[in-house]
This record gives C-alpha cells, sequence and structure tokens, in this order.
C-alpha cells in the first residue's frame, strides 16, 4: 500500500527545493521557508508543536522557529522535511505518522503549488483520493465549525458527507473530488476546484468563512 504522505512529503520537497526560500505560499504571511520550517519545528520540536494547535501557545512557536530559521538554511530544513522526522518523533511511528501527515503534507504541498502562477490542479491516483476522503470525513465538523451555513461535502459520483447541519442560512452542497474538498475544508476556499450548490447569501459566505484549526 502507498505511503502517500511519503510520496507528498517527497514531492514538496523537490518543489520547494527548486523554487527557493522566498517564493509565496497560501500560508498568510509566509513564504516558502517559512513553510519548510514549520513542517520541520512541527515533527522535529516538541516545544514547538502544541503552538500550532493552541491559539495561546503560538508564541512560543513563531519563536521556535524563528531560532530554527536562524539556525538552519533553508536547504538543510528542506532536507529534514524530506527525510522525515526524528526517530523519538510520534511522528516516526508508522501508522500515526501516517494519520497525522495524509492531509498536512498533501495541503501544504498544494499551498506552494497553487501559489504559483498558471498552476495545474492534479489529478490523483484514486486510492490516494480514498484516503482523501476518509480523512476530510473525519476532520470536516472540526475545520468547518465556523461555517455560517450547514455544509454538505459531496463526491462526482454523488457520496455525501455532513460536515454541519443546516443553520438560519440553510445549507450549502460543496461537490468536487475528495483532495479539493478537503483544500476547500482546511481553508483553501478560493483556489479549492469545487461547485457551490445554496442560497447565494450563503454560498458567498462560505466561500469567505475562516476554515482551519
Amino acid at each position: 500500500m502507498t505511503d502517500y504522505s511519503r510520496v507528498e512529503r517527497l514531492a514538496l520537497s523537490d518543489l520547494l527545493d527548486q523554487l527557493g526560500p522566498d517564493q509565496p505560499t497560501l500560508c498568510e504571511g509566509w513564504d516558502t521557508y517559512d513553510l519548510a520550517v514549520h513542517l520541520y519545528v512541527r515533527e522535529a520540536d516538541p516545544m514547538a508543536g502544541p503552538g500550532i494547535m493552541i491559539a495561546a501557545l503560538a508564541d512560543t512557536t513563531e519563536r521556535r522557529m524563528k531560532r530554527a530559521k536562524e539556525r538552519y538554511s533553508f536547504t538543510e530544513v528542506v532536507d529534514k522535511v524530506r527525510n522525515g522526522p526524528p526517530a523519538v518523533s510520534i511522528y516516526a511511528l508508522p501508522k500515526i505518522g501516517h494519520q497525522l501527515n495524509t492531509t498536512e503534507y498533501f495541503v501544504h504541498h498544494e499551498d506552494v503549488r497553487r501559489a504559483q502562477p498558471a498552476y495545474v490542479v492534479r489529478t490523483l491516483p484514486a486510492d490516494q483520493q480514498e484516503g482523501l476522503w476518509k480523512a476530510v470525513r473525519l476532520a470536516s465538523k472540526t475545520m468547518t465549525r465556523k461555517s455560517p451555513s450547514g455544509l454538505v461535502l459531496r463526491r462526482p459520483d454523488g457520496t455525501t458527507a455532513v460536515a454541519k447541519r443546516p443553520t438560519e442560512l440553510g445549507s450549502v452542497t460543496v461537490t468536487g473530488e475528495p483532495g479539493e474538498l478537503v483544500l476547500f475544508c482546511f481553508g483553501r476556499q478560493q483556489v479549492a476546484d469545487v461547485e457551490l450548490d445554496g442560497e447565494a447569501e450563503a454560498v458567498d459566505q462560505l466561500r469567505n468563512a475562516s476554515f482551519g484549526v
């Protein structure tokens, strides 16, 4: 069975090397160097990890990222990302690492790809799409909890999952391949290749809603 979290890790690392440290990403305020450092400290620095999820600890994460940038060149950081987490990291446990990184590396790979001019939406292998569908079904309720309307995720084959029950604005159905639904639910609504079906006000608000951790 292919580990697509590793496939995405390697592809992203190659792309970072190709582009260099000062190219844009879809992560507001981050260039490619910042994104690489984020990926490195997330897996390798236990003091940095909690601040990625907990806003009150974000300052600590920022300080640890700054320290990593001062210590390592861009090329060194990318090599560390490519080589994977240290043996003592929870991310080094194969099953846990795969579960935690399935969406992480896919989304951040697209954060770099889709920030470049004339990007092309990739056609992903069917088994990767299945893995992303499983992941987005599990994560969508948390990631889209601030949705102003109800939200139904729909695959092109008609399979659906309810991310949020209807509100006073009703519900919007978002249709796309699982990878595109992942991007939508992880706050990349503006670049996700999806179709939205619902009342105009609900659709407009949904496109600009704050999604993510």
